[in-house]
């Protein structure tokens, strides 16, 4: 199909840093982390380059659960054709109430070299994506970007969506500086010890607001075209938990405080027991229709008119 970047003000990034060979200067960079690994926070130090895996689950390889066309994101990011996903395999958190525990904590995909998943993202590009849509890709970004200097000589010319859970090392996400298009992270704490006893880190918070600001500083706003489709910028995600674990107050007066009114918020009301919250409460039930009521409140006063809300009988 003809690529939507006819007019070269609206290509992506990264085109210009791969003219520039930047793009595989900064490859280079990620890859050489991998030798003791310290694409994530956790800094686990293992040399994925020769087969170890990390503490995410995976080595050096791209391990990809899916290539698929996705029509439920945010309507910026999935428009009318459907954003063009890649679930990748494994996670630098471990949620007791991770949604998708087969791909992030038990394994579920295939290895894959570096010219299959440059081979997958231009098939995407073919089927008529909007973008492409990396979920879960901070341990995957080395070979992310090998596989981009791949693919922009066969055409590839995608905006780029970084979909991950906002636990990020600075040091990393700057190495991404236009590359990433359109930064879709979480903030799913304010308090450690629920990130502790949730996800396993009790870091995650300090990270995440680091990154946070980070991401702001390198995108800005969200930005859509005359279709309404996110061409740069942020969306914050934020899961309402049982009994505040999220601390929603708190994360989302973080956003309004030291970013501003301008930040644009996804408050999300689908979160259900999976996994081992099934067997832990108070995560083993759904968010009641007056926590997540608590939570839109605390948007409107904040004043965070940008984003979306889901209706309350949506997932119940």
């Amino acid at each position: 199909m003809d690529n939507d970047f006819v007019d070269e003000s609206k290509q992506p990034a990264y085109l210009a840093l791969h003219r520039q060979g930047i793009l595989a200067e900064r490859s280079r960079l990620l890859n050489d982390l991998l030798t003791s690994c310290e694409l994530c926070p956790r800094r686990c130090g293992v040399n994925r380059q020769a087969g170890e895996l990390g503490a995410c689950g995976v080595d050096a390889r791209p391990k990809v659960a899916a290539f698929s066309l996705h029509h439920w994101e945010e309507p910026p990011i999935s428009g009318t054709r459907g954003s063009g996903t890649v679930f990748f395999s494994g996670c630098t958190l471990h949620c007791l109430f991770c949604q998708n525990y087969p791909i992030s904590q038990l394994g579920v995909g295939r290895n894959l070299t570096v010219a299959q998943l440059a081979e997958g993202m231009l098939a995407l590009q073919r089927k008529g994506a909007h973008n492409l849509n990396l979920v879960t890709p901070t341990h995957q970004m080395a070979a992310v970007l090998q596989a981009l200097l791949l693919a922009v000589p066969e055409g590839f010319r995608l905006p780029i969506v970084h979909n991950g859970s906002g636990y990020e090392r600075l040091e990393v996400l700057q190495l991404l500086e236009g590359i990433v298009d359109v930064y879709l992270p979480d903030v799913k704490y304010a308090d450690p010890e629920p990130a502790r006893r949730c996800s396993g880190r009790s870091d995650y918070v300090a990270h995440n607001r680091r990154a946070l600001l980070e991401m702001w500083r390198q995108v800005g706003p969200l930005t859509v075209d005359g279709e309404g489709l996110a061409r740069r910028g942020m969306l914050v995600r934020h899961l309402v938990l049982p009994v505040d674990l999220a601390g929603t107050a708190e994360s989302l007066a973080f956003l309004a405080e030291k970013i501003g009114p301008e930040v644009w918020i996804s408050l999300m009301h689908q979160y259900f027991p999976a996994h081992e919250a099934l067997h832990t409460p108070p995560l083993d039930r759904k968010v009641t229709s007056q926590e997540y009521a608590k939570a839109f409140r605390t948007v409107c006063e904040l004043g965070l008119e940008n984003g979306f809300v889901q209706t309350v009988d949506s997932y119940e």
